[in-house]
């Protein structure tokens, strides 16, 4: 029997599994969907195993919003770096038991860093790479880019041929890596701040050397900070940089502007501060839960002749919407020149 190859509509794909299995929340399926385009230009019985597999996941997330994924990926994993992002993956990988305590490494340089690791209890952590890199099955790159010439040359000296390479430093290429390592077997991932909290979003790529087994174990790590989109195409590494990895500060700059409004029209800052971030969290929420555009949603909200109306045509007059997307290419041109330099 040969089985086809899933490069049809996402709809037909959506047809198919809803009739293996029925599912309610159609939006987050279809956006599941999407995401899984790591096994779409796959095999169709993959996908609807990954699907079936990652339901049952789905099932517990109704009653709980972070169930602790049990499939261990039995993996000895290094993280290079124990700052902010390097702590959160640890952390994340440890809570939803996708690694075991005994398989956690982390490598911090610095000794009052390694100190307050210790105290965490969340695995062995070193401050020299010969006690650690030649025991690593992955190892995850979480340093700043202008550190990662120092990196790779302690990593060649003391790796194995074998080894899997995931880097979260922003601007440095599949290339720059590959030829720093000496390694085709990378991974390069570009997450954004609310992984801290595992409701990120991390759009990551790899090189044509990493097994479908490989990549799918590597998926459900970065799925325990939240969502992930693979891409096959490594400038969307960089345009998910302008878009999600950006995005957060965008929002920000969203609400504080509205929060700076609230206040002249007379509220203090606690009200005004509980009247913005509960509007976005249930705006979101609305989004999430329903099928219609942000458009179709505007106009729900919108009456002829009313107060909202007012508001928007102040926008456009004002082409907010242009510069928002000026700004966000302002941003992806920025990431292509650090891509350059590295």
């Amino acid at each position: 029997m040969i089985i086809p190859k899933v490069k049809k509509a996402e709809k037909n794909m959506e047809d198919i599994l809803f009739k293996i299995r029925p599912w309610n929340e159609k939006k987050f399926f279809r956006s599941y969907i999407r995401s899984c385009n790591i096994l779409s230009n796959r095999n169709l019985f993959h996908t609807i195993y990954h699907f079936l597999v990652f339901s049952e996941q789905f099932n517990g997330l109704i009653k709980n919003k972070h169930p602790k994924i049990t499939n261990n990926i039995h993996m000895k994993i290094l993280v290079i770096g124990g700052g902010n992002m390097g702590l959160t993956y640890a952390l994340s990988f440890l809570n939803s038991q996708v690694v075991a305590p005994k398989d956690m490494m982390i490598l911090e340089k610095s000794s009052d860093r390694v100190q307050e690791l210790n105290k965490l209890k969340i695995g062995k952590i070193f401050n020299k790479f010969e006690d650690c890199i030649p025991l690593a099955d992955l190892i995850i790159l979480a340093v700043k880019p202008q550190d990662s010439t120092d990196l790779f040359q302690n990593i060649r000296r003391n790796g194995r041929s074998d080894q899997i390479f995931l880097s979260i430093m922003a601007g440095v290429r599949m290339k720059t890596i590959t030829e720093g390592l000496g390694s085709e077997k990378v991974v390069r991932a570009m997450p954004n701040l609310p992984s801290h909290i595992r409701e990120g979003m991390t759009v990551f790529t790899s090189t044509n050397e990493i097994t479908r087994e490989e990549l799918i174990k590597i998926q459900n790590l970065l799925n325990t900070t939240g969502k992930t989109l693979y891409v096959q195409n490594e400038d969307l590494v960089d345009s998910a940089t302008a878009i999600s990895g950006s995005g957060p500060a965008y929002v920000f700059y969203f609400m504080d502007s509205l929060m700076e409004a609230a206040k002249k029209l007379g509220f203090d800052s606690a009200e005004a501060e509980l009247l913005v971030w509960q509007t976005f969290q249930g705006t979101v929420d609305l989004f999430q839960k329903n099928n219609l555009t942000c458009e179709e949603w505007i106009k729900r909200v919108s009456s002829k002749g009313g107060t909202t109306e007012a508001a928007i045509k102040s926008f456009r007059t004002a082409e907010l919407r242009d510069t928002i997307i000026k700004g966000t290419e302002a941003a992806f041109h920025r990431a292509k020149e650090l891509g350059d330099k590295n």
